[in-house]
């Protein structure tokens, strides 16, 4: 069963499936985890896309490296 993006707990520790969606729980994730100047951009959603992020934790941390 995969995980429910819209309902769902999300967690640092949350992992990246094949049902991941963009989805106001998850853009409530990153402002905490990123601050509220987060917004995803094409340059994440590819990497997302790509399959290198394992867990939400990891979309967050890379999120902030790029911002450096």
């Amino acid at each position: 069963m995969s995980f429910d993006w819209h309902a769902g707990p999300i967690t640092r520790d949350t992992p990246l499936d094949k049902s991941y969606r963009n989805t106001q729980k998850v853009r409530q994730f990153m402002a905490a985890e990123c601050g509220e100047g987060f917004k995803f951009d094409r340059p994440l959603m590819a990497w997302i896309k790509s399959g290198a992020p394992s867990t939400m934790g990891d979309v967050a941390d890379e999120w902030l490296r790029t911002r450096r």
